[in-house]
């Protein structure tokens, strides 16, 4: 089950809904070995695409660091589809590499609605879970 701060939520629709039609994506991060989201941070999709995400290289590597040096790690690993549900796409599964994250997508193909899901990826396995917000 993922818990997310209801401000950490609205941040990950108001940055998909922002960068919409392209997908947005970002890391929320927390205290290494918690699984608890607490700092969220917005990247850039270097594709510029609305139908593929993937972070910068530089920026990842500045964040990474940073997380690192924070004694924190990626709990969520978000991105959004604009088109289709907020469901892992074949490529979402390919690239996913945190086994410990949850991965959270959200739909933007309805502007009245926020679909907002959340999945663990595993050696390529999806498993759906529960997303609470407080």
């Amino acid at each position: 089950m993922l818990e997310l701060r209801r401000d950490l939520y609205d941040a990950i629709v108001a940055h998909a809904r922002r960068d919409h039609p392209d997908e947005a994506c970002g890391v929320i991060a927390g205290p290494a070995g918690s699984d608890r989201p607490e700092r969220f941070i917005a990247m850039d999709n270097a594709e510029r695409s609305p139908t593929f995400y993937r972070f910068d290289a530089m920026e990842q590597f500045r964040v990474w660091k940073e997380m690192d040096e924070r004694d924190e790690e990626p709990v969520v690993i978000y991105h959004s589809h604009t088109a289709t549900e907020a469901y892992p796409s074949r490529t979402d599964i390919s690239l996913a590499s945190e086994p410990g994250a949850h991965y959270v997508l959200v739909s933007t193909r309805d502007p009245d609605t926020v679909e907002l899901r959340s999945f663990r990826i595993v050696d390529g396995e999806v498993t759906e879970e529960p997303v609470t917000v407080s």
